[in-house]
C-alpha cells in the first residue's frame, strides 16, 4: 500500500517589519488612555499660555499646566468628552488659586496684551510704559477677578463659559468683573499712563 506524503509543516506568519510594530505599539498606547495623550499634546501650548497669563512665570505656569494635566489624568475616563475643555480650563484655575492661596505673593501677569487691550504708540518705551503699569495693576486684583479679567478678555470666553470654568454663578462673574475693571479704571498707575485698559464694548460676547 502507498504511502501518502508528509505534510508540510505549516510556513510561519511573516514577521511584522519594525515601523509597523511601532505604529501598532504607539496604537495600542493612545486606545489605552482614551486619548488622553493626544489631548494633553495638542492641548499643552495654549494651556500653557492661559497659565502664563494667571501666574506672570513661564515656569511656573508649565508646572501649573502638569499638576493639572496629572489630575485630569485621574478622572479622564469620567468626563464627557463635550465638557473636556471646560473641565480642564476649570482645574487650571482652581488649582492656580490654590496655589495663589498657598504663596500669598502678589503675581504679576504676562506682558503679552490680548488685542482687545493692545494701543499704538509712537515708540517702544511707551509701549513698556504700557505694559508695566497695566501688569501692576493686575496684579493688585484679587485671584477671582485676575482668573475673570483673563478668560474674558483674553480667552474671550461668554460669561457662561466663565460660569462654568469658575463653577460659579453668572452674576457672580459679572461682579468680579464689574469690580475688576473698576479696580483697574482707578489704579495710580493706569491713571498716571496712557493704558487702555478695558476693552471696547462693541461686539463682545455675552
Amino acid at each position: 500500500m502507498p504511502h501518502e506524503p508528509a505534510a508540510e509543516p505549516a510556513a510561519e506568519p511573516a514577521a511584522k517589519p519594525a515601523a509597523e510594530s511601532d505604529a501598532s505599539a504607539e496604537s495600542d498606547a493612545s486606545d489605552g488612555d482614551d486619548g488622553f495623550a493626544a489631548f494633553a499634546v495638542a492641548a499643552w501650548p495654549r494651556l500653557v499660555r492661559t497659565a502664563q497669563l494667571l501666574t506672570g512665570d513661564f515656569h511656573e505656569a508649565e508646572d501649573l499646566v502638569q499638576t493639572t494635566l496629572a489630575k485630569v489624568y485621574g478622572r479622564w475616563r469620567r468626563v464627557p468628552r463635550s465638557e473636556i475643555e471646560l473641565y480642564v480650563r476649570r482645574a487650571l484655575v482652581n488649582n492656580n488659586l490654590s496655589r495663589l492661596r498657598r504663596k500669598r505673593v502678589a503675581l504679576l501677569l504676562t506682558p503679552v496684551l490680548p488685542e482687545s487691550l493692545r494701543h499704538t504708540y509712537a515708540g517702544h518705551a511707551e509701549a513698556v510704559e504700557q505694559r508695566t503699569a497695566l501688569q501692576e495693576a493686575l496684579a493688585d486684583l484679587t485671584g477671582r477677578q485676575r482668573a475673570v479679567m483673563v478668560l474674558r478678555y483674553w480667552e474671550d470666553l461668554t460669561e457662561q463659559e466663565i460660569a462654568s470654568v469658575l463653577n460659579c454663578s453668572i452674576g457672580t462673574v459679572k461682579t468680579h468683573a464689574r469690580r475688576g475693571l473698576t479696580a483697574l479704571r482707578t489704579h495710580p498707575r493706569l491713571a498716571a499712563a496712557p493704558v487702555p485698559y478695558a476693552p471696547a464694548p462693541s461686539g463682545a460676547r455675552r
